[in-house]
């Protein structure tokens, strides 16, 4: 099976909440690989392409206010199905309907103030994680964990990290 990678952002409320090291635990509990990490303030072409599929929308500009406010730590994690399985891990984006277990279901009580984001398809995955890293950003290294995380010749690793 493929290994691919996704996209993460903890979001304002996140930061301001003390979760990062929680989702990054989650995560590597998991045993995703993390890839690419860095605390930075979204400019507004990174948010508006970032977010292009709510432009029209009323609360566009109420969220690009929000995901300004103040840094946000964006992450890229890798593993067989990482947008699926990180979305399993995240829940749904209403916190108190997401699933208990899950970080929004177990942190969050709102839609906005949701704490993550994660990519929705391999698409976006990879749309957004060009938005914020460059390529000289993202690592590729094999840890020492995938050897009992996966079975032998179960996940297949591009050399070169894509």
């Amino acid at each position: 099976m493929k290994v691919t990678r996704t996209a993460i952002l903890v979001k304002p409320d996140g930061l301001q909440r003390g979760l990062i090291g929680e989702i990054i635990s989650r995560f590597e509990r998991k045993g995703l690989k993390l890839v690419g990490l860095k605390m930075l303030r979204m400019d507004d072409q990174q948010l508006d392409q970032w977010y292009s599929e709510h432009r029209e929308k009323n609360f566009f500009h109420d969220l690009k206010s929000f995901m300004s406010s103040m840094p946000i730590v964006a992450m890229v994690w890798e593993g067989i199905d990482a947008v699926p399985v990180v979305r399993l891990l995240v829940g749904t984006t209403l916190g108190r309907e997401a699933e208990g277990g899950s970080i929004r279901g177990d942190f969050g009580m709102s839609q906005q103030m949701n704490l993550i984001h994660a990519s929705s398809s391999n698409e976006d995955a990879e749309r957004e994680i060009d938005i914020v890293f460059g390529k000289n950003e993202l690592f590729h290294y094999h840890g020492v964990t995938e050897a009992v995380v996966y079975a032998e010749g179960e996940a297949e690793f591009d050399e070169n990290g894509d």
